[in-house]
């Protein structure tokens, strides 16, 4: 289905005698995301998908994991299209603005597509070659997507440095595919787990030793790219400097479908008995269990710490999200079934609550005219009294910043509890109540998101700000703020929904 409209779409643009305007493209790709999702729904019901089945000689398999976030990814990619829908107001229409509300180019819709495809091809991946063609297709279009506004200098050098710092973890990914292959002779993931498992590894330079460091600098590749700490340096920055619509694919799209693949590859060591453990004079050590406990630790207290120092809005939300991957990598290191649950259920509402936010922050920016030259929002003062003049968007924004601070009875609260008992039940004691302080202490930086929006008065006495009561949001990105609040805060009714589909896929994933 993507192929097919990546090909449609490049043909409608190529095309000199069809002028399609980029608006009608993006609702175009929103309703092929959807028409996917309802395609990839008929996969439900191949009885053996459980298990997984190969395609193409074994690159990719097709599992009931990568079927279900295949379908909430594609509903979550045409939600996050909403954003570019223009406000219905002629005042805005007169603002010359470098970060408008609609693309600028018409291949924008292309670009997605190929994001969109890289990363479902990355999460069925099952062999080297396909691991790293996938992650580079998507790696590619998201780096063209954040220099997307050459008009700007924040915009071009954010991608800049994208760019660079992306071809690095590539480059480590591409190493350890490189050390993987060197010492096996495959590329297979279940040729190289099933032999992993008979051989012995008594140290890192004989035998398979040298898969173990493979394996590390290939993790350490993908931490580098969803923004985990201590290889976290260049997402403040990028996401500061992108326009928020490109922001809310970069925190959410990519990360999700490197997860997912991390999930699936450590599934696929356990299913075939194998483990990458170092053992020296009778003392084992897990190394993909304890790189990954590393780097939630340094996670959560990195992403909480530095993020109470900062004033830019998009910076703070960049540390928040740092801080909810180390949720998700101490969830992803326990590899139990309780924790795999956890960590579904977390990546879902997380998901939810982060999309929830953004589009919150770009309603308020289209609807608060910051200067003539961008319609972004960049501090956290710009939100200065928006809570009397837009209530409902203050009150949804209010909502999805108290379910990030994991405050009850909201989803984000069930999501972090999840992980905690996941983690004690464990005995990882130590690292719950590093999670539990740092949950403490990222209160108040939401916290004082929330005072500056409901408590303090706006600043009405400068003239480059142009509020104005003509400002309207599309039917569409206004309901679907609503639809993701209500999801937020009347979860604890029925909490089923999103529970039982979590349990499920976590019960397949441990008895195939």
């Amino acid at each position: 289905m993507l192929v097919i409209a990546i090909f449609s779409l490049m043909t409608a643009v190529a095309l000199p005698g069809i002028k399609i305007s980029p608006n009608l493209l993006t609702r175009i790709t929103s309703i092929i995301f959807v028409y996917a999702a309802r395609l990839s729904v008929n996969g439900s019901y191949i009885g053996s998908i459980g298990s997984g089945v190969g395609i193409y000689s074994g690159l990719f398999e097709v599992s009931s994991l990568s079927q279900y976030f295949d379908r909430f990814l594609f509903i979550i990619r045409a939600m996050i299209f909403v954003g570019w829908a223009p406000v219905t107001s002629k005042v805005l229409r007169g603002v010359q603005s470098v970060f408008t509300a609609l693309p600028t180019i018409p291949e924008f819709s292309l670009i997605i597509l190929f994001v969109t495809c890289g990363g479902s091809l990355l999460i069925s991946s099952a062999d080297l070659i396909s691991m790293y063609l996938s992650i580079e297709l998507q790696s590619f279009s998201v780096y063209i997507l954040a220099s997307l506004y050459r008009q700007s200098e924040s915009a071009t050098a954010a991608g800049l440095k994208y760019f660079l710092l992306g071809r690095l973890a590539s480059s480590l990914i591409l190493l350890g595919s490189g050390l993987i292959y060197a010492y096996t002779g495959l590329t297979n993931f279940e040729s190289i787990f099933s032999l992993l498992s008979v051989g012995s590894i008594d140290n890192l330079t004989e035998g398979l030793g040298p898969c173990i460091i493979g394996f590390s600098i290939l993790v350490i590749g993908f931490l580098f790219k969803i923004a985990a700490a201590p290889f976290h340096n260049w997402a403040p920055d990028v996401y500061d400097g992108t326009p928020t619509i490109v922001t809310t694919w970069l925190t959410i799209i990519p990360k999700i479908a490197i997860l997912v693949f991390l999930l699936s590859l450590q599934r696929g060591l356990e299913f075939n008995g194998s483990s990458l453990t170092l053992v020296f004079d009778g003392v084992s050590f897990d190394v993909w269990k304890n790189l990954l406990l590393i780097s939630s630790l340094l996670s959560l207290i990195i992403g909480t710490v530095v993020g109470l120092a900062q004033y830019r809005i998009k910076r703070l939300f960049a540390y928040s999200a740092i801080s909810h991957v180390g949720f998700l990598l101490l969830a992803l290191a326990i590899n139990s079934e309780e924790s795999i649950e956890s960590f579904v259920f977390y990546l879902v509402q997380y998901t939810i609550t982060n999309l929830n936010a953004f589009l919150v922050l770009l309603a308020y920016g289209y609807m608060i005219c910051l200067s003539k030259k961008s319609s972004d929002i960049v501090f956290i003062d710009d939100l200065k009294g928006q809570f009397k003049s837009n209530p409902l968007l203050g009150l949804a924004f209010t909502v999805s910043l108290f379910s990030m601070a994991g405050v009850p009875p909201l989803i984000g609260f069930f999501g972090k509890q999840m992980v905690l008992y996941s983690a004690t039940h464990r005995g990882y004691y130590f690292l719950s109540f590093v999670a539990i302080i740092v949950s403490v202490i990222s209160a108040s930086y939401y916290l004082k998101i929330i005072r500056v929006i409901h408590f303090e008065s706006g600043n009405t006495d400068n003239k480059d700000i142009t509020h104005s009561s003509e400002l309207k949001l599309t039917n569409v990105h206004s309901f679907t703020i609503a639809t993701l609040t209500m999801v937020i805060t009347l979860y604890v009714f029925k909490p089923s929904l999103i529970l039982n589909s979590a349990t499920l896929l976590a019960l397949t994933l441990f008895n195939f």
